[in-house]
């Protein structure tokens, strides 16, 4: 891998991890139609762990106060009650389902999860179910002429069940195309919660998921000598810089504004990536990176 090929995945990377666009996705096509290798599986996750930081900055008050009530909630049982240690249980439970799944699926993320026929389809039906949650959450919040506005959940309202819910839908992120944020404030707003509630708690659920992910990455290319570590270090601190800028815009969008331009986009990507790979333009399958 290339320096400019390394600038422009991390700058890839920064720009889409936190929209409900897809970040493997994105990765996986710039490379195709750049006539690039495929990054790979460890690339995109070794990346992550520089976006994940800027979640951790970005969250730094949440995720301390959280921490610390969860920690203290372990010796004394009436802070067991309390919403931040509550929080800290949730987002361990709700880390459950990509951690069995992730190790389960690792050779099927590393390999046939990486087809672009698969991409573009979760592309265009992840983009469907977001426009669907989209629009119930604009009808609960504006009402409409023969009926009031309905009051939405906040994160005070997120229990076991929920938690596990969200899970799920964070681990359907394991196949590139569907976008983590996407498929778990999606999954909120169905489940009835507040738009910046489901983005919040998806921010902080997937803090575990994608560092554990990360560091497991990292170890097996510690133990490989056909990483480009230079190239690779230099895409995930362009991707933390980049990422820490889309959260700040992302969380003041999310509180005014549809999702639906990231609906129209998905599937317009989705039907041109089915048309170049049907066309013979693109090959589906991925590229052996060689480092």
């Amino acid at each position: 891998m290339s320096w400019f090929e390394s600038l422009i995945l991390g700058l890839v990377q920064g720009l889409t991890e936190f929209l409900p666009v897809s970040s493997s996705a994105h990765l996986r096509l710039t490379a195709a139609f750049s006539g690039w290798e495929d990054p790979g599986a460890a690339f995109t996750a070794i990346t992550q762990i520089g976006t994940e930081t800027a979640v951790l900055i970005y969250f730094r008050k949440d995720i301390g106060r959280i921490i610390s009530a969860w920690l203290r909630s372990l010796t004394n049982k009436e802070l067991r009650r309390d919403h931040d240690a509550q929080m800290g249980w949730l987002v361990i439970v709700g880390s459950i389902p990509i951690g069995v799944l992730g190790l389960t699926l690792k050779d099927q993320i590393e390999g046939p999860f990486r087809d672009l026929r698969i991409t573009a389809t979760m592309l265009i039906v992840v983009g469907i179910v977001i426009g669907v949650a989209d629009r119930l959450a604009a009808r609960d919040e504006t009402g409409g002429r023969h009926r009031a506005a309905k009051q939405r959940k906040s994160l005070e309202s997120l229990n076991v069940k929920d938690g596990l819910i969200f899970g799920l839908c964070q681990s359907a992120a394991l196949i590139p195309g569907v976008s983590r944020s996407g498929a778990t404030i999606s999954g909120g707003l169905f489940m009835g919660y507040q738009r910046e509630a489901a983005a919040r708690y998806s921010f902080l659920l997937a803090i575990p998921a994608v560092l554990a992910s990360g560091l497991f990455e990292l170890k097996d290319a510690m133990e490989s000598d056909h990483v480009s570590w230079g190239p690779t270090i230099f895409a995930t601190v362009i991707a933390f810089a980049v990422g820490y800028a889309v959260i700040a815009w992302f969380m003041k969008f999310i509180s005014t504004k549809s999702f639906m331009p990231f609906v129209w986009y998905r599937i317009a990507l989705g039907i041109v990536i089915i048309a170049l790979v049907t066309t013979g333009v693109l090959s589906p399958h991925a590229a052996e990176s060689s480092g």
